[in-house]
């Protein structure tokens, strides 16, 4: 399972002037034949030889031998000869690329990290409740909470009918009130389970299914920390397999990272048009990555340029004419929008890779909200 940790390996590879082969494909083996698969993989390995020809035959055989297929998407990195070797399965298919650079392409890797780490879900009733956390679109954890069954109770009698499950109770003299209060008792508890259960797996954002009386309810009832990661609800029997819960989930996550990319963006061109904590375009922003003040980085998704590094201290250019240092003291890079996410994941910012947006467009392609 890829995390913060493997990403911080990756931008910290140092390949000693030999260059890394990442490879990005899309294995959606339900989709497409593995043989199909594989034949894309050759031939974007052919970009690669004969120089990484080691490389490229370490990848081949990882392919033959190794992956079981199991997932839609896949992030290979070879250097060395072969001697250096990581391999990343992802749950969603990644667009077919392989990329030869000092270090390890991360660029779609930071994407999934932002889009699908650490999400919970809560499918809700008024007698019980589950509970999901998830990382990068996999199940890493679930409980049941279960109350008291929702009873009526017959009109002045102490009897009760058939337990209730679902959403708003039947009002009536009695029976009503007591339906809603042992309702409310059941959403009480189980709002304190899962308080406890994501205490111990912190969460960025956290989705409720259930009918929509329930989940209103129940939202209230959630402790601030939790009603703070809240970001959508969707109608849900309690009884729901896992896997509709996590397709439910996902299709929602997409949703919001849309919503929530398009609102970053927005913010980034009026910070910038204000003057404020913001730079728009590639040479001001690689001048805040060099500066170490970017808190985050926002590139469109596919954007490349060549430009110039210097190792040791991190800085980075792409027009010599505004660089201090002479060209002897600089190494070329061949994309230096990857170099830059690189620095900017190594300096402890922000990387947000964002499709399909006009303003970000325009505004050259790549900014930065800065911390100072």
């Amino acid at each position: 399972m890829f995390s913060q940790e493997h990403m911080q390996e990756l931008v910290t590879y140092e390949g000693n002037g030999e260059g890394v082969v990442s490879v990005y494909l899309d294995t959606d083996s339900t989709r497409q034949s593995v043989e199909a698969i594989k034949l894309t993989a050759r031939g974007l390995l052919k970009e690669v030889q004969p120089q990484h020809e080691k490389e490229a035959q370490t990848i081949e055989r990882y392919l033959d031998h190794s992956y079981d297929w199991t997932k839609p998407g896949l992030a290979l990195f070879c250097g060395r000869g072969g001697a250096f070797f990581r391999a990343y399965q992802s749950p969603v298919a990644f667009r077919n690329r392989v990329r030869l650079s000092a270090r390890p392409y991360v660029k779609p890797l930071t994407h999934l990290l932002d889009h699908y780490a650490h999400f919970g879900v809560i499918v809700i009733d008024r007698v019980s409740s589950r509970f999901y956390a998830y990382h990068l679109g996999e199940l890493q954890a679930t409980e049941v909470c279960t109350g008291e069954e929702v009873r009526r109770l017959k009109d002045g009698a102490g009897s009760s009918a058939v337990g209730r499950r679902g959403g708003a109770g039947i009002s009536g003299p009695g029976g009503g009130k007591h339906e809603d209060e042992v309702a409310a008792r059941n959403m009480r508890d189980c709002a304190a389970a899962a308080n406890q259960f994501f205490a111990e797996r912190p969460i960025r954002r956290l989705f409720l299914g259930g009918t929509s009386e329930t989940v209103a309810q129940f939202r209230e009832m959630l402790p601030k920390q939790l009603q703070s990661c809240l970001a959508g609800s969707f109608p849900m029997d309690i009884e729901a397999g896992e896997a509709e819960v996590r397709q439910r989930a996902l299709n929602l996550l997409r949703e919001v990272n849309a919503e929530r990319e398009a609102k970053l963006v927005e913010k980034l061109v009026t910070l910038n048009a204000r003057g404020a904590n913001a730079v728009v375009g590639l040479d001001d922003t690689l001048q805040a990555i060099s500066d170490k003040r970017v808190e985050t980085l926002i590139i469109s998704d596919g954007y490349r340029t060549p430009g110039y590094v210097q190792e040791a201290s991190g800085y980075v250019v792409a027009n010599m004419a505004l660089s201090p240092l002479a060209e002897a003291e600089l190494s070329e890079a061949a994309d230096v929008v990857e170099t830059a996410v690189a620095q900017t994941v190594a300096q402890g910012g922000h990387v947000e890779v964002i499709a399909e947006n006009p303003a970000l467009e325009d505004a050259g392609r790549i900014g930065a909200i800065l911390r100072y």
